[in-house]
């Protein structure tokens, strides 16, 4: 690299190829590892049959490259010709495989998930001329907002805690196992504490990123230089944004990078494909189950050879033609690819609203207008927050498939709210962007709100009985009440004051079919993903202390002017 630090690289090269071919590279933080080309046909079985040189590469600090690691490295300043950064990086990888890997046609990929996927993205800003496809999946694209570390200003505790500490208490990847000594992670984590506990009994300010998240609570120039908000404002190489449906932890990241590129797509080269995934399950197995969901197709095995594979090999070889739309989305319920002119759909959608009701009936009527100031209520506790996961909630499983467990584990808990809809007479297509709108009150000053919804399977269900009465959350986030009215400047909430919270969810292509039924839930805590919010104001919750915590009453209200309700887009022809 400029400045002399050297990378270390492996390079898979066809011994036979035909004609020139095109360079492949993959950047990781999770080291390379000790491929050979066995393992590579067998990971990339797609990609290898095509023809391609593959370049894998650990970067700057990590595993076998020279240098110093930093998480998430920001871009640097421009104007400063001596700084580096992961595009420099990229830039000058590039540039040396061009001179020194013998047979190539000049052209270059890179692609990557999550992390890579992030790294992909950065090789994007100040591209080498030679780069000419970009696919990240799962990218990344603002850590405080919407992506691994925070949800709405709301910390992503377990997530956060363990990331940091497998990335930055070694120079390869630790296990957080050394810390975390209980089966079930909840009693660690509630064991724990204040926040401020991690760095005094554990963590004694040694790993950057946890002081990070300490002395940078709210939105500032630190995080906001880190998003790829202010970076993304042209479309520099043909992009293929790849999403999951239930990816655990980068879904809001590639749906907002393809956003923040559309603004600026002039020639049609930045797409959209989102599946029915977890996080990384496009690039392994046939991608036809997650959990107990059966898709009926092999998704994953399609995306790789029908969208991936004819991408690359169009944009790096002069190949065909990639027959791809705007956005390409798989509906799930229906579980059949759309294709789709615009993201989020504009044509055949119409505004609905899902309003709670009395009695834990959701309804698209309005509650009656005679009512005022009707409310569900709940205590949240602190001492006693609610699982996020059934219980115990281990280290080394679950968690990849979190997101499509069944939500009946909290159903009935006297702090989980829940409204439910009849069964349904027709089909209901669910496309585009969901949001909530809770009119809610608390007598803390300050808050979680986490909003659910949720598609209930009819009792008697033949095509799989054990799916009978089963409730798979379709759309679930969180809002930190102190951001309410701006992510910058955290603000109390005065206690008993009923207050229009929104929650957006990135996007949503579902049928809730005919016979299930909506449901919704609220609830004030998702631990230990979330962390606990102390219900009191403070300043800056990772310095909160034991006595801040308190129990809270929620009121969640459904009438007159404070009517709660689910924003959704509908498919005309699916209009109840």
């Amino acid at each position: 690299m400029r400045g002399g630090v050297r990378l270390y690289t492996q390079v898979y090269a066809p011994v036979a190829a035909a004609e020139p071919l095109p360079i492949l590279l993959l950047r990781t933080p999770y080291g390379t590892g000790q491929l050979d080309s066995a393992r590579m046909a067998a990971g990339l079985p797609e990609l290898t049959a095509e023809g391609f040189i593959f370049v894998v590469q650990d970067i700057r600090g990590r595993f076998k490259s020279e240098g110093d690691f930093v998480m998430l490295r920001q871009p640097r300043d421009p104007r400063d010709k001596m700084a580096i950064d992961e595009s420099t990086d990229a830039y000058d990888t590039i540039e040396w495989l061009l001179k020194h890997v013998p047979n190539h046609n000049g052209r270059v990929g890179m692609a990557g998930t999550s992390y890579g996927a992030w790294l992909t993205v950065m090789g994007m800003l100040d591209p080498h001329p030679a780069l000419r496809a970009a696919v990240p999946q799962a990218s990344p694209a603002d850590m405080w907002i919407g992506d691994d570390f925070h949800h709405n200003g709301a910390f992503r505790l377990s997530y956060g805690l363990e990331y940091a500490y497998r990335m930055e208490s070694s120079k390869e990847v630790a296990d957080p196992s050394a810390v975390i000594d209980r089966y079930d992670a909840y009693e660690w984590y509630l064991g724990l504490g204040p926040l401020g506990n991690a760095n005094s009994r554990y963590f004694h300010s040694r790993l950057p990123s946890w002081n990070d998240f300490v002395n940078h609570p709210d939105y500032d120039a630190f995080w906001k230089r880190q998003a790829f908000a202010p970076w993304l404002t042209r479309v520099t190489v043909p992009t293929l944004n790849v999403a999951g449906w239930w990816d655990q932890e980068d879904f809001y990241g590639p749906l907002k990078i393809y956003e923040l590129l559309e603004r600026h797509d002039s020639e049609n080269k930045n797409f959209l494909v989102v599946g029915p995934w977890n996080h990384g399950g496009w690039s392994r197995g046939e991608g036809r189950k997650l959990g107990p969901l059966d898709f009926g197709s092999a998704t994953a095995e399609y995306y790789r050879a029908r969208i991936l594979t004819p991408f690359l090999a169009y944009y790096l070889k002069g190949k065909g033609k990639p027959d791809l739309p705007e956005a390409l989305t798989f509906r799930t319920g229906a579980n059949t690819w759309v294709r789709h002119d615009a993201w989020p759909p504009k044509r055949d959608v119409v505004a609905r609203r899902l309003y709670f009701q009395a009695g834990g009936e959701l309804s698209f009527d309005p509650p009656p207008a005679t009512a005022e100031g009707e409310f569900d209520s709940y205590i949240s506790d602190p001492a006693n927050p609610v699982p996020y996961r059934p219980r115990p909630i281990e280290l080394r499983s679950g968690w990849t498939t979190w997101l499509v467990q069944d939500q009946r584990f909290v159903d009935h808990r006297p702090d989980v709210l829940s409204w439910t809809g009849d069964a349904l007479k027709d089909d209901v297509v669910v496309c585009g962007r969901v949001a909530a709108n809770l009119f809610a009150s608390t007598t803390g000053t300050d808050s979680d709100w986490v909003v659910k919804l949720i598609d209930v399977y009819p009792e008697n269900y033949p095509p799989d009985p054990k799916m009978a009465g089963y409730q798979l959350m379709i759309a679930g986030d969180v809002l930190r009440g102190r951001y309410r009215n701006g992510l910058e400047k955290p603000e109390a909430i005065v206690p008993d004051s009923i207050t229009h919270y929104e929650i957006g969810f990135p996007a949503n292509d579902h049928v809730f079919l005919k016979g299930h039924r909506l449901m919704v839930q609220v609830q004030s805590s998702w631990f230990p993903v979330i962390d606990r919010n102390p219900q009191r104001f403070v300043a800056n919750i990772f310095l909160a202390r034991e006595s801040d915590f308190q129990r809270a009453t929620q009121r969640v209200f459904r009438s007159g002017r404070h009517a709660s309700y689910i924003a959704m887009p509908l498919e005309e022809s699916a209009r109840q």
